[in-house]
């Protein structure tokens, strides 16, 4: 149990300082967490199915306000213009935000990439100095 321990220790003192970079210790900001949030739910059948259902009753309430009442005059008759005019400002808020999070993600994916290569390079090392005391060893044998 106690050579464990030592073991984890002695792993953990020889992790690269890249792990320190800010962005594994700081707490990320209130739009970092918005923005991964948003592009998470958006991104979901919840949020798809959800919006279908709400232009699906948009549609037919309209309609229905059109065929029923030919006097009065429902909101957004036909075309649907207001419709494509909050679908497309929802497009155009969603976006941005969707890729300011798909970044944040990428410079995560290229710091623990460089992490992973500094692990492999040190083990490639490792391994390099045990095949050549193991070639030694085997030299001095015959």
């Amino acid at each position: 149990m106690r050579k464990k321990k030592e073991e984890k220790a002695k792993i953990k003192k020889d992790i690269p300082e890249k792990l320190n970079h800010p962005n594994f210790r700081l707490a990320r900001t209130f739009g970092q967490r918005a923005a991964d949030w948003i592009s998470k739910w958006a991104g979901s059948w919840t949020f798809i199915l959800s919006f279908f259902v709400f232009i699906t009753i948009w549609m037919c309430l309209n309609i229905y306000l059109l065929i029923e009442y030919k006097i009065g005059k429902p909101w957004d008759p036909y075309p649907f213009i207001l419709l494509n005019l909050v679908l497309s400002c929802l497009a155009a808020i969603q976006a941005p935000v969707i890729l300011m999070s798909q970044n944040r993600m990428a410079q995560r994916d290229r710091l623990k990439a460089e992490f992973d290569y500094r692990i492999n390079k040190k083990t490639e090392k490792g391994v390099r100095e045990i095949k050549n005391l193991l070639l030694n060893k085997k030299r001095k044998r015959k």
